[in-house]
């Protein structure tokens, strides 16, 4: 029996090639297209995001020449429920999400999928760099596009009905694959930083939403040294647009170490004020045998960052990890993603960080 696909097109490059793969392997792909805003104008323009009226019309057209049925789909209400307010209401919290991350789990590999399976499809399939091998998720090969982080929320049972056609292969090699196959999105731009907010001013976008709450900006010793207008417009690690009316007695730069919402209070400090050793990851998703005890394996903390030696204990429905050497600016609310080589162990989202101590 012929499998039937469902292929997210999000109107760049990388989702056309992998409709296009994935008809060519014999499966039949029906293409669809996410309209996620109920105002696609006031999501990100020129090509630079994943909402606008722009890319639906790029994905219909690679489509066409792909030869599959194409839809749009409306999940503008749960993405505003589920990504969007979601957003907002961890910055409100002190803390820092990723939407990308929450896209996938909540949009991508829940709504989207639900649904496809609900009408009969077998699978969804993406333009994400990343593999399955015989259910297991590893790294995609082009470490630089690799998205295997973002995609370890997905639980086991969504990935069995998920196809990742471009696991295997480099963005340029896509490029020049979308080209030979006459895809006008072959040289379309990469969408960058959040599709959601139209201009790119996070501070002004949370803003907008959560309105002003002055509050102090103190040192590490509760010494006041600037006020800030929302303690949700400061992220750990921050250290441009801090506000601070007087240098530190050093004259070095400070960086945010913490964000108290109950206080609305933000603490700066010298930039290895920021190492942390110890990470605590609640609500773990396990994509591979939940071990019993503690076991060694390599952590990744944001997308793209650096990957880390640790030791993690599993604690009930939490992971405690121990870096084995430190790690710098790690914010509550992202992902810390557990590794063996390139398959992904587990996911878990970081609750506390604890810094090392002077």
């Amino acid at each position: 029996m012929t499998l039937r696909v469902l292929a997210a097109m999000s109107g760049g490059v990388d989702s056309a090639v992998a409709a296009a793969r994935a008809a060519e392997a014999g499966y039949e792909v029906t293409g669809v297209h996410m309209a996620l805003s109920s105002n696609p104008q006031s999501y990100r323009t020129g090509a630079r995001g994943c909402c606008t009226l722009e890319d639906s019309r790029d994905a219909r057209r690679a489509a066409d020449v792909i030869g599959i049925p194409f839809y749009v789909w409306d999940l503008a209400e749960r993405f505003d429920r589920d990504v969007v307010q979601d957003f907002v209401d961890e910055y409100a919290a002190g803390r820092t999400p990723n939407p990308c991350l929450r896209c996938n789990e909540k949009i991508k590999f829940a709504a989207l999928l639900d649904r496809a399976l609900a009408l009969g499809f077998d699978a969804v399939c993406t333009g994400h760099y990343a593999r399955l091998e015989d259910g297991v998720l590893r790294r995609g090969v082009d470490e630089g596009k690799d998205q295997s982080y973002v995609l370890a929320v997905c639980t086991p049972e969504q990935l069995a009905h998920a196809l990742f056609p471009l696991g295997g292969t480099t963005k340029a090699d896509i490029r020049a694959e979308a080209e030979r196959r006459g895809l006008q999105v072959a040289d379309k731009p990469d969408s960058h930083d959040i599709c959601f907010i139209a201009d790119g001013d996070t501070r002004a976008f949370l803003a907008d939403r959560l309105g002003t709450a002055p509050g102090p900006i103190v040192d590490e010793d509760g010494n006041e040294v600037g006020e800030h207008e929302g303690a949700y417009a400061y992220t750990v690690g921050q250290r441009k647009g801090l506000r601070i009316g007087r240098p530190a007695p050093d004259g070095r730069p400070r960086y945010v170490l913490d964000i108290s919402p109950v206080t609305n209070t933000v603490t700066v400090g010298p930039r290895e004020a920021l190492d942390v050793r110890e990470i605590v990851g609640e609500r773990p998703v396990w994509l591979s045998d939940r071990p019993a005890g503690p076991f060694g394996c390599q952590v990744q903390l944001r997308a793209h960052g650096e990957v880390y030696g640790c030791t993690v204990e599993p604690d009930g429905d939490r992971l405690r990890i121990r870096l084995a050497s430190p790690a710098r600016g790690v914010a509550t609310g992202q992902a810390a993603v557990l590794y063996s080589g390139d398959r992904v162990l587990a996911s878990a989202t970081i609750a506390e960080a604890a810094r090392v101590p002077a």
